[in-house]
C-alpha cells in the first residue's frame, strides 16, 4: 500500500486557497487576509485612528473598495505607501479568474509590484504544482524560483544554499560546509542526499537545506523537471527540459535566461562573443529545451532546440526569474488571461 502524500510549504498558505475545474488556484477571503497581517500593514501601536479603522474594516471584508482618500487619511507616509501598494495588488488578484492568471498578467505586462508580492505567488503556484510531489530534490530545486541561493563550491561540488538563510545567521561554525557558508554552530544545514531526503517535509517551511547543482548530478536535473512542470501548468504546452554538461560548441539559435546575469552570457553568445574563464565559470545549469508539439513554436525556430541557461552573479549569488520561462520562449497562440 502506497503511503499518502506528504504536505509541504505550509508558510504559504495553499491550505486558504480553492481550486477550480481546471486544477488553478481561486483567491479566498481568508487567503486575503494573510497580506492584512503582513507587518507592514499590521497598525502598530501609535497608528493613527485612520490608519486602525482601515485595517478594521478590510479585515472584517478583505474585498471592499478602498477609496484612496482613505489611505491619504493616514499619518504616516509609509503606512500610506504600503497599503497603496497591498489594496492594488490585492485588486489584481481579485479580478482574475485564478491566482495563476493573475500572475501570468503580471509578467506580460510587465506590471509593477514589490518583489515579495510576485516570489509569494510563484511559491504558492508552485505548491499547486508539485502537489503530491514524494521527490524531495525537485522540492527543495523548486524553491530556488523563489528564494535566491548562495553559491559555494565545496570538496569539488557546487553548492547552493538558502541566501536569506545564510545571511540572517552568522558566529562560530561545527563543520566544513557551515563554515565555508558562515552558519552558526546552532545551524543545521544539511546538503540534500538520498540518506536525509525523507527528513525535507518537516523542515521544508526553515529553507534550511543546501543542494548540490554540481553538472550531471541530480540538483540539477531536479530543477529542469521543475521548469518543466512549471511551463505545463501555466502555458499548457509540453516540453522536455534535459540537462546538459558542456556550455561549448552550442549555437543558441533561440536561449532563455533563466536570470539576469545568464540573459547576459546568452547574448554575449549569441553575438559571437569569446566568453572569458570567469564569465564560464558563472554558469550554474544549462538545458535543452524541446517541444512535445512543433505546432506549439514559433514556425521561425520549428525543430530548433531551445536553450535555459543558469547563472550566478559575480557574489556567487543565482536569483532565478521563473517569469522568463513564461515571456521567453518561443511559444504561439497563448491563451487570454482573464
Amino acid at each position: 500500500m502506497s503511503s499518502a502524500p506528504r504536505d509541504f510549504w505550509l508558510a504559504c498558505g495553499h491550505h486558504l486557497l480553492d481550486r477550480d475545474a481546471g486544477g488553478g488556484l481561486v483567491v479566498t477571503d481568508e487567503f486575503l487576509k494573510v497580506y492584512l497581517a503582513r507587518p507592514e500593514i499590521v497598525p502598530p501601536a501609535d497608528a493613527c485612528a485612520a490608519e486602525r479603522t482601515l485595517h478594521r474594516a478590510v479585515l472584517t471584508d478583505p474585498r471592499q473598495s478602498v477609496n484612496p482618500a482613505r489611505i491619504a487619511a493616514i499619518a504616516d507616509a509609509d503606512a500610506q505607501e504600503n497599503w497603496h501598494q497591498m489594496i492594488a495588488f490585492r485588486d489584481h488578484l481579485v479580478s482574475h479568474r485564478t491566482v495563476e492568471a493573475a500572475y501570468l498578467d503580471i509578467v506580460r505586462r510587465n506590471v509593477r509590484f514589490p518583489h515579495v508580492f510576485l516570489n509569494q505567488l510563484v511559491h504558492v503556484i508552485l505548491r499547486n504544482v508539485l502537489d503530491g510531489c514524494q521527490d524531495a530534490f525537485v522540492l527543495r530545486a523548486a524553491e530556488m524560483f523563489f528564494r535566491p541561493q548562495k553559491l559555494t563550491v565545496h570538496d569539488g561540488s557546487l553548492v547552493a544554499a538558502d541566501e536569506e538563510t545564510v545571511s540572517g545567521l552568522g558566529g562560530k561554525p561545527l563543520s566544513p560546509l557551515v563554515s565555508m557558508l558562515g552558519l552558526p554552530a546552532a545551524a543545521d544545514i544539511d546538503v540534500l542526499s538520498e540518506d536525509n531526503a525523507h527528513s525535507y517535509w518537516e523542515r521544508s517551511d526553515l529553507f534550511d537545506t543546501a543542494l548540490d547543482l554540481t553538472a550531471g548530478r541530480r540538483g540539477l536535473s531536479a530543477l529542469g523537471e521543475v521548469a518543466q512542470k512549471w511551463i505545463a501548468h501555466l502555458l499548457a504546452i509540453d516540453v522536455n527540459v534535459e540537462p546538459l554538461v558542456e556550455l561549448r560548441d552550442v549555437v543558441l539559435t533561440w536561449y532563455v535566461g533563466f536570470d539576469a546575469e545568464a540573459t547576459r552570457i546568452g547574448d554575449a553568445l549569441w553575438k559571437g562573443d569569446e566568453l572569458d574563464d570567469s564569465t564560464r565559470a558563472r554558469v550554474v545549469g544549462l538545458y535543452r529545451l524541446t517541444f512535445a508539439e512543433p505546432a506549439d513554436m514559433l514556425e521561425r525556430v520549428h525543430g530548433e532546440p531551445v536553450f535555459l541557461i543558469a547563472a550566478m552573479t559575480a557574489d556567487k549569488v543565482l536569483r532565478l526569474k521563473p517569469q522568463n520561462l513564461v515571456t521567453g520562449l518561443p511559444v504561439r497562440n497563448l491563451e487570454v488571461v482573464s
